[in-house]
């Protein structure tokens, strides 16, 4: 196993315990698909590279399985937990309720800065090139949005949910629709939380995650076909 983690992470860092440090980047490499579904994550192996015991290491997977992101298996300890169409499915129908809550309390508290911040990220997300990286934009520009309700809990519960749905989509939605189409939807929601268009806006951003659903679907029944059983 090659844990996505370097040097950086070793120990404990200035804002937060050893356990949190190792959570953080265990949970942003499977967030990004650098620890794949099923992979084992071991303990000793984890220790030697984050410079620490064994005990902080299965604190953090313990938490880690505790938000799904971590299943402890008989014989084989924590593997990346691996999830069925039908329960990411599930997960976008939660980040439909979270992210249209959250968006609905953010508009009436943007300021310019926030709009300026969110039109750069979209900027340079139309300047990418390379489909690997176009989540990463596509998270940035949402969490920008509904960064301004200040509800500390909520926008916690957003990304841990995004951190899920995202490692499971992110490749197979940038090549079945490319950026064009949810481009050009992030700058209609843009434009919409400008004018302060509150019910528009949430009504765009629903039917944008639930085109997701559609082509997650659509990419089973095309993976059913070609003989296959997973997406």
């Amino acid at each position: 196993m090659e844990p996505a983690v370097t040097p950086s992470h070793r120990a404990a860092g200035p804002h937060g315990s050893a356990p949190d440090t190792v959570r953080e980047a265990l949970r942003a490499a499977i967030s990004s698909g650098e620890l794949a579904p099923g992979l084992q994550l071991r303990q000793d192996e984890l220790a030697a590279r984050f410079g620490t015991s064994r005990i902080p290491v299965r604190e953090a997977l313990r938490q880690l399985e505790a938000e799904g992101f971590v299943t402890f298996l008989p014989n084989r300890g924590a593997v990346v937990s691996d999830l069925s169409i039908d329960e990411v499915i599930e997960l976008l129908e939660i980040r439909i309720a979270l992210e249209c809550h959250a968006l609905r309390l953010a508009i009436p508290a943007m300021g310019e800065i926030d709009l300026e911040a969110a039109t750069k990220i979209l900027q340079a997300y139309d300047a990418e090139p390379d489909p690997a990286q176009w989540g990463a934009f596509n998270w940035k520009f949402h969490a920008t949005l509904y960064a301004p309700c200040n509800r500390p809990r909520l926008l916690s519960m957003i990304e841990a949910n995004y951190g899920h749905v995202g490692r499971f989509t992110r490749a197979l939605v940038s090549q079945a629709t490319g950026k064009e189409r949810p481009q050009r939807e992030h700058y209609r929601l843009l434009e919409f939380c400008r004018d302060g268009e509150i019910k528009k806006a949430v009504r765009l951003l629903r039917d944008h995650i639930e085109e997701t659903q559609k082509t997650l679907r659509s990419a089973q029944r095309q993976a059913l076909r070609d003989g296959g059983d997973h997406v």
